[in-house]
């Protein structure tokens, strides 16, 4: 299943290894934000199925509340991806999960996997391992 991805993470090696898995597995990746307002003006002009989200950015720690706006208000299916992951253990309303980075390309697969079976309305029997899911 290929996906119109957006990667919002500030560490440009980080987010250009995560390009190439993303791209690898055949998604569109449609571009990478370091900052809330770099990946609202991506998202306002593609249409984004999943962002990858990391919750400190060049801006601060914008990531969460950025999530929150992607998942509830603009439809996004949104994944964070920190090292950080304590700081989202409550959850954040409007996404999906947590993965923890450092992470390898398969956990990076089978959660997008699962976050777009999810968006496509999929049966999902359980979470990949690596990923925490809100309620």
């Amino acid at each position: 299943m290929t996906a119109r991805i957006l990667i919002i993470e500030d560490e440009a090696l980080v987010a250009m290894e995560l390009r190439f898995v993303l791209e690898d597995l055949g998604h569109e990746v449609l571009g990478v934000a370091a900052t809330a307002q770099a990946a609202r003006d991506l998202v306002r002009e593609n249409d984004v199925d999943l962002a990858l989200v990391d919750i400190h950015l060049s801006d601060g720690p914008t990531g969460i509340n950025l999530g929150r706006e992607l998942g509830q208000d603009m439809g996004v299916s949104v994944l964070f991806m920190t090292a950080n992951p304590g700081m989202v253990q409550d959850g954040v309303a409007g996404t999906i999960g947590v993965l923890s980075k450092p992470t390898d390309e398969h956990a990076v697969q089978t959660a997008v996997d699962y976050a777009l079976r999810r968006r496509q309305g999929q049966p999902v029997d359980y979470a990949p391992p690596g990923l925490q899911l809100f309620a």
